[in-house]
């Protein structure tokens, strides 16, 4: 079967690495490219700079996805059709919970959505977008060796930043969502679709219970330095062999 061309990522297959962490903001995106070793661009088109380098000797790309499920959705598409076998979004998340602060992590254990890719993908179902288990056990394991108790629990992937009404916190804290963002249920379902391991960690970049106003990129930086390097020491020690329902439980015959 033919693959098709990538039209966001014009990169070549060699330059794609199996391990890839996207990110939502070009900004972000650079600062960690900083991290890896003989970092280099291979893709600036439509905006989506995206990077390959090495950590601790291994191949890892960064690549930006943009804002929302539709852009992300192509972008995780091309990283996939390009050989990355496990992708984890280092992005922001609007926080739901009293107590929680800027810079604080939330880990998702799945993303709850109501619109976009997923139901042109899946037309007859709400389907479960959920990440790699596998995946976010070592970027908790990670985080906490840095220091950092993150937060777990599920997220509501939104498809309108402005869209918000005056019970839209409540609603969905009710549901069970500790923390809004805008593509973890289509990065989540895509990599399950297609057999790809997924995860994620979320910094809070504003507090929308109790009105802590929006950080940015450069007022996020000391945060993302911190979590991007426990994301990378994670993602570099996954086995990309196996799928997303990879199990470490016995088999039959082994138990």
């Amino acid at each position: 079967m033919d693959v098709p061309e990538p039209v966001f990522i014009r990169a070549k297959r060699e330059h794609i690495a199996e391990r890839a962490i996207v990110v939502g903001d070009p900004a972000r995106a650079r600062q960690l490219s900083e991290q890896l070793n003989n970092s280099k661009l291979v893709n600036e088109s439509r905006g989506f700079l995206t990077y390959t380098g090495h950590f601790e000797g291994v191949p890892v790309t960064v690549s930006c996805h943009g804002v929302g499920g539709a852009s992300s959705a192509g972008v995780v598409e091309e990283l996939i059709m390009l050989g990355s076998r496990i992708i984890v979004r280092l992005g922001t998340t609007g926080a739901f919970l009293r107590g929680m602060r800027i810079g604080d992590v939330v880990v998702p254990t799945g993303a709850a959505y109501v619109s976009g890719p997923l139901l042109q993908y899946v037309p007859d179902a709400h389907i479960t977008p959920v990440p790699s288990f596998e995946v976010q056990k070592k970027i908790v394991e990670e985080l906490t060796s840095s220091g950092i108790r993150p937060y777990i629990g599920p997220v509501f992937s939104s498809d309108a930043f402005y869209a918000e009404d005056p019970d839209f916190v409540k609603k969905w804290v009710s549901r069970g969502c500790i923390s809004v963002e805008m593509e973890c249920a289509t990065i989540f379902g895509i990599c399950m679709l297609r057999g790809v391991k997924s995860g994620a960690a979320l910094l809070v970049s504003d507090n929308l219970v109790e009105h802590l106003p929006m950080h940015h990129a450069d007022q996020l930086r000391e945060y993302v330095e911190k979590v991007g390097r426990a994301v990378f020491r994670a993602i570099v020690s996954v086995d990309t062999s196996s799928g997303f329902y990879h199990t470490t439980a016995p088999t039959r015959e082994e138990g």
